[in-house]
């Protein structure tokens, strides 16, 4: 196949093909996200225009019929015809990508929108658009399908995606279709979004509407934003912001606690020189270094709480994920209360441990709410989303009108300003010294466990309990098993403990072998007891220890190799009767139920229990499903089958390993595991007289 590709097999999407062909590219996703985004796309063209002080009022409807109507008083897209393309300036910002008023050409000193895409995308997206100018005493108007301009045949009722639609075959149409008044300008905009790109369960969010409708009319001062609900004709909503105070308005909306500062307001600017390719008259792009202006507006104030609410605004454009600005701004934060706290040192009592360098970014922002807006020419994006700054001098600029701005206002000479520069720096240094004690004291009474210990195995799941005696250390065959069993123990008091397979024999291996056996020296270590003659039974971690293998003979033989290691190197465990063995089931029953009764589930332990239990229910007429389940290992298990039936205090069996008999014990020990392989060999040749075949689980 690669040596048939060829040119013939590239396919080049062209204008608005390849927006519907990727959209996510241009709004992020096809979700609710999206939908809203392309929302903002065309309100955020309108909020430019205030940003620039044309237009005072903006308008958001949503219609009943899940269209989005935007309305502004601004000037109004261009109606004249654009020289190099020959299409009217509506066409050319609705069907052509990366077209528009934002790149420099004067008509924008800072904009939210700058690739010039945002109104052709959502053309692009929408099943319908149609666009209403007023200009020079006249309403135009231009409808659109799917992004390719013509025709609607609408009915009386109003405009609907549903009517016939007749595209432009040879020049193109924008229809004078009403008079207003000279001095009236501005757009209306309306679309239906296109079902066939975003998902049917997408929807508009009032709530994030209104939100972000309330803060944008905080950032731009004087501009009113009014959202309509009307989708429940029965029930429509209205709400209509509009602030004179600025970000300073918006903290003291958004602060969550009760202030010990008022709000400051930090401004000031900065230049920066760049490259970047400018668009000369003549349409040609020239490479040239440009000196931006960046305006810097920070107004936050700390509060009585601990947390921190910070929000940062590009030219009013929301980066929910920060950028340059915001590191800027956290950078001249740390560096100026540090300096001043260091010039305060002996009034702050700060002693020369405690170190100036001990507060962090943390101390200072607790209790911080802030709002930080910078405004700039062609900022620098992460993406169309806009959720990142990117361009680099902007933290520099920031950083320096915070140092500078900051430092004033906490070396004011005004009596209230002074009493709350000294209430600021009183709060940081009370929350570096709670951090640094907070994080002591957690280190000198953390629990010495397994997990905290290099030495320790850290496959071990501990339990929270402090108390010895309720606690539970649970030692499970395999990392299988140990899955089920996480989620079927009780964290508060039931540890974890897994081995791979079968254990060393220790009953014939010599003490180092043992413990140089990890399986081994894992189950010594995370008891903390000790081993051999220095066992010290008052130093066991645990209450309990439980043993929980698989039901079969490999099950049982890893059992036996476990015990031969406490008894032999951990015996006070087992005289104590602190040892036991958990004793899961061999088959599950499943009883159809009835009208009258639930579906009920019986466990059984061995062979004759099965049959015993399935002779009683027969004769009880009650009906068993066939497949009765057979458990060849906890693994096999649910976790609430497991905690019911071996991890549950109030339903498992245990049983509990004594050595009451020691010396008839250590004697059957040193049988089955032994040096001395003869008598053992007797012995299974004995009892293999008397085995049932039938019972070998092969």
């Amino acid at each position: 196949m690669s040596s048939d590709y060829s040119a013939r097999h590239l396919s080049v999407l062209e204008g608005l093909d390849a927006v519907r062909k990727r959209p996510g590219m241009y709004i992020g996703t096809t979700d609710s996200r999206g939908l809203m985004h392309c929302m903002w796309e065309v309100i955020d063209n309108s909020v430019d225009e205030a940003l620039g002080g044309f237009g005072d009022l903006i308008e958001v409807i949503l219609h009943p019929d899940d269209s989005i109507e935007v309305r502004d008083t601004a000037r109004g897209i261009p109606i004249d015809i654009e020289p190099k393309t020959g299409l009217t300036g509506v066409e050319v910002v609705m069907t052509k990508l990366h077209a528009g008023g934002k790149f420099g050409g004067g008509s924008y000193a800072a904009s939210g929108g700058l690739h010039g895409v945002g109104a052709s995308v959502v053309n692009a997206l929408s099943e319908r658009l149609d666009v209403w100018v007023d200009r020079g005493g006249q309403t135009h108007h231009m409808a659109f399908r799917r992004g390719e301009p013509g025709r609607w045949a609408d009915p009386a009722s109003g405009p609907t995606p549903a009517a016939e639609f007749t595209p432009f075959v040879t020049n193109s149409e924008l229809t004078v279709v009403g008079k207003v008044g000279k001095n009236v300008t501005g757009t209306r905009t309306r679309y239906w979004a296109d079902r066939q790109i975003f998902n049917k369960q997408a929807g508009i969010s009032y709530e994030e509407l209104v939100t972000r409708a309330r803060q944008t009319a905080f950032l731009v001062p004087g501009l009113t934003l009014s959202v309509k609900d009307n989708r429940d004709p029965l029930n429509p909503t209205e709400e209509t912001f509009r602030y004179e105070g600025g970000a300073k308005d918006f903290v003291e909306f958004i602060a969550p606690d009760t202030g010990v500062t008022d709000t400051w307001e930090l401004t000031g600017s900065g230049h920066y020189v760049e490259t970047v390719p400018v668009l000369k008259p003549g349409g040609q792009l020239v490479s040239e270094e440009v000196q931006r202006d960046c305006a810097v507006d920070v107004a936050l104030r700390w509060g009585t709480g601990y947390d921190t609410e910070v929000r940062t605004f590009v030219n009013i454009i929301s980066t929910p994920k920060g950028g340059t600005h915001l590191a800027g701004f956290e950078q001249g934060l740390m560096k100026t209360l540090r300096k001043v706290i260091e010039a305060n040192a002996r009034r702050l009592k700060i002693m020369a441990k405690d170190g100036i360098e001990r507060i962090e970014k943390d101390d200072i922002m607790a209790g911080l709410t802030a709002v930080i807006t910078v405004r700039l020419s062609e900022p620098q994006f992460e993406g169309q989303t806009k959720e990142v700054l990117g361009t680099t001098a902007v933290r520099a600029i920031v950083a320096k009108v915070v140092e500078t701005e900051l430092t004033a206002v906490l070396n004011s000479p005004k009596r209230d300003t002074k009493a709350q520069a000294n209430t600021v720096l009183e709060k940081v240094v009370a929350e570096m010294r709670a951090r640094v004690a907070a994080r002591k004291q957690k280190e000198i009474s953390r629990r010495k466990n397994a997990l905290e210990t290099s030495s320790l195995p850290a496959k071990l799941a501990d339990c929270r309990t402090h108390d010895i005696e309720k606690s539970e250390l649970f030692i499970v065959e395999g990392d299988s098993a140990l899955g089920t069993a996480k989620l079927a123990r009780q964290s508060d008091f039931q540890a974890l403990l897994p081995i791979r397979g079968k254990i060393l024999n220790v009953q014939k291996a010599s003490v180092t072998d043992m413990l140089h056996n990890a399986e081994c020296a894992s189950i010594i270590q995370v008891l903390g007891a000790g081993s051999g003659r220095t066992f010290d039974l008052e130093s066991a971690r645990y209450g309990k220890i439980i043993l929980m293998t698989d039901a079969d003979v490999d099950g049982a033989h890893i059992r036996t190799l476990l015990l031969t290691l406490f008894f032999r190197y951990m015996r006070p465990l087992v005289d104590a009767g602190r040892v036991y063995a958990a004793v899961p089931p061999l088959h599950r029953l499943e009883i159809s139920g009835s009208a009258r009764r639930d579906r009920e589930y019986i466990y059984t332990y061995s062979e004759t229990e099965l049959q015993e239990n399935l002779r009683e229910l027969k004769k009880a007429g009650r009906k068993v499903k066939d497949d009765i389940q057979r458990y060849k290992g906890l693994g096999e298990m649910d976790a609430d089958q497991l905690a019911v039936t071996t991890m549950d205090p109030g339903k498992r069996t245990l049983r509990r390993i004594t050595a009451a008999h020691a010396e008839a014990a250590e004697r059957v020990f040193e049988l089955l595991m032994g040096n001395d392989v003869g008598p053992r060999r007797d012995f299974i040749v004995a009892g293999g007289e008397g085995m049932d075949r039938a019972r070998i689980d092969a």
